[in-house]
Order: C-alpha cells, then sequence, then structure tokens
C-alpha cells in the first residue's frame, strides 16, 4: 500500500493546478498570437506531421454540401495514415475535422457495416481534384501513385460550409467524389485558384493505372448512405 501523501505536498499540487488553470485561462483570453515560448515546446505528435494534401469532401447522404479541406498527414506505418483536417492553409485555420487512411490490404480486412464508413481515392487521384501543394510535381505524382488504393474515413466536426462559428452538434461523415460531373464548378473553381488546375494534373496523371475498387466502399452510390444520428442512453450506475 501507498505512503499517504502529506497535506503539505497536497497543498503544493493544488496551489500548481490552480496556477496552470489561471494561465491556461490568461492564455485562452489572449488574442491567438504564437507564444513565446512555442519555439521551444515539444509538439511530438504535430512534428510527425510530414504531408499536406489538399481534397473536396461532401456530406454523407448530400452532396451539395461540398467543402475545400487541408490535410496535414502522418504515418502510423507503412498502412495506416492519420490527418488532421482544416479549413484553409493560413495561420488561424480552423481544425474541422480528421481523416485516417488505410491501405487496400487493411481495407479488404474489414467488416461489411464498417466497410460503409470509408471512400475510395481512386478518382481523387485520376481527377487532379487531390492534390499536394507543397510538393514538386514528380514527388506529387509519386505520392497519389502511393494514394491511388487507399481508403479514407473522414468525421468533420465543425460545419463551417453552413457558418457555424463553432464546432456545432455531433461529427458528420464525409465522402469523396467518384466521377466527373459530382463536384460544382464553383468548388472545383476554388481550389485550382488556391493550387493550380486540377485539369492540368487530371492529364498528368492519366498513366497512373486505376486501383480495383473495393465495393464495400462508397456506400452512397448504392442508395444507402450512411450518417450518424443523436440518441438518448439510460446511464449505467458504477
Amino acid at each position: 500500500m501507498k505512503n499517504p501523501q502529506s497535506i503539505d505536498s497536497l497543498t503544493r499540487r493544488g496551489f500548481c493546478e490552480v496556477a496552470a488553470l489561471s494561465i491556461a485561462a490568461s492564455a485562452f483570453a489572449q488574442s491567438p498570437e504564437k507564444p513565446k515560448s512555442a519555439a521551444r515546446a515539444n509538439f511530438a505528435p504535430i512534428g510527425d506531421i510530414h504531408a499536406h494534401v489538399c481534397g473536396i469532401h461532401f456530406y454523407s447522404g448530400d452532396m451539395s454540401r461540398q467543402i475545400i479541406a487541408e490535410h496535414y498527414c502522418s504515418h502510423l506505418s507503412d498502412e495506416v495514415l492519420q490527418c488532421i483536417l482544416y479549413d484553409s492553409n493560413k495561420p488561424g485555420a480552423r481544425l474541422i475535422g480528421v481523416e485516417y487512411i488505410v491501405s487496400a490490404k487493411i481495407f479488404e480486412s474489414l467488416p461489411p457495416e464498417e466497410k460503409k464508413l470509408w471512400h475510395s481515392h481512386n478518382y481523387e487521384v485520376k481527377s487532379g481534384v487531390l492534390t499536394a501543394p507543397d510538393m514538386a510535381d514528380s514527388a506529387e505524382k509519386d505520392l497519389v501513385k502511393a494514394l491511388i488504393g487507399t481508403y479514407g474515413k473522414t468525421w468533420h466536426t465543425w460545419q463551417v460550409d453552413r457558418g457555424d462559428k463553432l464546432p456545432l452538434g455531433i461529427p458528420q461523415l464525409m465522402m469523396a467524389f467518384t466521377a466527373d460531373g459530382q463536384a460544382k464548378a464553383n468548388i472545383i473553381a476554388e481550389r485550382d485558384k488556391l493550387y493550380g488546375a486540377s485539369a492540368a494534373k487530371k492529364t498528368a496523371r492519366a498513366d497512373i493505372p486505376d486501383a480495383k475498387l473495393d465495393p464495400g466502399a462508397d456506400s452512397w452510390q448504392k442508395g444507402a448512405a450512411v450518417q450518424l444520428d443523436l440518441k438518448t442512453v439510460s446511464t449505467v450506475a458504477r
């Protein structure tokens, strides 16, 4: 059995906790400027991010709602990536969601109900819609070759497209395009203004072989779009 903590140690700990809360509260009230200590801080998980990819998502079940998403991604393994999503590539961008990306091998092993939550990347790559803005053309092409056969599971937590000032409501499942004519012209034009014509990228990627698609992905194409619903559950006594 561990020795009980002394009152003195508890007092010191309580003081430290109060001080920490005071500092946090003060920082929260300040303008979103980078603190002077940021250069010395160790944000290891953020430091793992090594790729910036821009794509376009739509809400599962409602293709009329389309949004450009800036992905900042890191590798968990050779077959799993995780991406933080922002609404822009500028300072002060809002964190709007996450995307998990897995290899075809992993996706094939998932149960049918789970597969309904995932989308394919084949069309995004071939169409030029998916782009890696910070890479040279040759490096970008190598990256999208690796991504073409992968699958993504994307949740948006902040519905900025409807003007929300905060991340309101429950997360929304997002999907990706699978054919020409699905993306709105104004959304493509906005993306092209940021990173160059997607049509040119489409031409440059014409020699990339199409991936073999698992029929379990992109469930919305079969008239069975999946989306979250909020329900009240009974609490369980401990």
